[in-house]
């Protein structure tokens, strides 16, 4: 029964999560509270539907059961009375269908009621990704390359304006919905990126997380056909998605692109990614989700290795690089040039990288100075390169292909 119960509680939590939080947020209007209520509902939850059993609808148990310590906190807290009545009549109910500004998916509604234009960009992403997709502040720090203390900070930040400026939590009409949109797609984005390739833990794949982006993804570009770069994101995940089972073997460790089965790569997928490409370039209006899907598309249409052309993916990098400059893109770009010019080219635009600082701390930039130096075969800076990125890196999948990386140079 316990591990009855712990799957129907992991599967509320994703079904679940946002629902409560954002339930809790209207009605309360304190982003902290909501979510240290939330997690008291599910801490309960492990132990009492293990005696009384899975209710038949857990959202709505959780929600009561995160209301009443809200109550409760706000009681012991002396809270004025109109907002103690408010939440104490609270009742598990929808938002009604004249409030929903025309969004027909319940988690893409809390996005789009998240990402307010008030506050920075960045900080919609990140506490939208925090209060609606349950990433943890360490995940979502690693996402956007900075410290968690760093995150931390930046989401307290953003609660304390959201409180002090009395920005309000409900679903923006229809009309609005367009200004929220690059919010949006950068949690669909960093949702998938969480998936398909974890920041931390023993697993590099979360396929429950790209799964659910690219739901959203379909219900987004269905809702704003017009939106070329919603279609450019829905291809650049599928584009991506096609050889997730060619990613690791069959003992859980990681298989580099050009060493994948492509055989096993979806078909169905790739076409979808492409059509969908295509249908966004000839609206004319390009942006960074249909310039990285169609470096995706460069990847998923080579028949082999070898026929990839690392030429054009090292220009649409760079045209990438002028839509979102970012020490990231350029040393994706150092790799495509490596590729395409020679290991010298690309460890030349690596070095100046690491000259920089920019990526000081995130393990790929030593792993690929590492392969560029072994390939030059410059055996002993290789390994030295290849142990910092091993002490750099975050999954274990990661780290075993590290250290599997260190012993072919060494010969051990």
């Amino acid at each position: 029964m316990t591990t009855e119960v712990e799957a129907a509680v992991a599967q509320a939590f994703r079904d679940e999560w946002g629902q409560v939080v954002a339930t809790l947020i209207r009605i309360t209007a304190d982003w902290d509270l909501a979510e240290e209520c939330a997690q008291d509902a599910f801490a309960l939850a492990l132990r009492s539907w293990a005696e009384d059993g899975i209710p038949r609808r857990p959202g709505a148990w959780l929600t009561t059961v995160a209301r009443n310590r809200a109550v409760d906190r706000l009681r012991r807290e002396a809270v004025g009375a109109a907002k103690l009545r408010e939440v104490a009549a609270m009742s598990y109910e929808p938002e009604p269908e004249d409030g929903d500004g025309g969004v027909p998916d319940d988690r893409l509604r809390l996005m789009f009621t998240c990402c307010h234009p008030a506050l920075a960009l960045e900080a919609r992403v990140a506490l939208t990704l925090r209060t609606l997709a349950g990433l943890t502040t360490a995940e979502i720090a690693r996402a956007f390359l900075v410290g968690e203390q760093t995150m931390s900070k930046r989401l307290l930040r953003a609660k304390l304006k959201i409180r002090h400026a009395g920005i309000p939590y409900r679903v923006p009409p229809a009309h609005l919905l367009p200004e929220r949109v690059p919010a949006v797609l950068a949690v669909l984005y960093l949702l998938f990126s969480e998936g398909y390739s974890a920041t931390a833990g023993a697993d590099l794949l979360r396929p429950d997380l790209s799964a659910e982006a690219i739901r959203l993804a379909r219900v987004l570009t269905r809702l704003m056909p017009d939106e070329p770069e919603a279609a450019g994101l829905l291809a650049l995940m599928l584009l991506h998605d096609a050889r997730r089972a060619t990613r690791l073997d069959a003992a859980g460790d990681l298989v580099t692109l050009e060493e994948q089965d492509r055989g096993r790569w979806d078909t169905a997928a790739i076409t979808e990614g492409e059509a969908l490409l295509g249908r966004a370039l000839r609206r004319g209006r390009p942006g960074p989700y249909q310039v990285q899907a169609a470096i995706a598309a460069c990847h998923a249409t080579a028949t082999d290795a070898s026929g990839t052309d690392w030429a054009q993916i090292a220009a649409l990098y760079g045209q990438l690089a002028r839509f979102t400059p970012s020490p990231v893109v350029e040393l994706n770009r150092a790799v495509a040039v490596g590729m395409a010019a020679g290991p010298a080219a690309g460890l030349e635009l690596v070095e100046a990288l690491r000259e920089s600082g920019a990526l000081a701390g995130y393990h790929l930039l030593p792993a690929t100075r590492a392969d560029l130096l072994r390939r030059l075969g410059r055996v002993a800076e290789a390994e030295a390169a290849y142990r910092e990125a091993l002490r750099l890196a975050t999954t274990d999948t990661e780290r075993r292909y590290l250290g599997r990386r260190i012993a072919e140079v060494t010969g051990s």
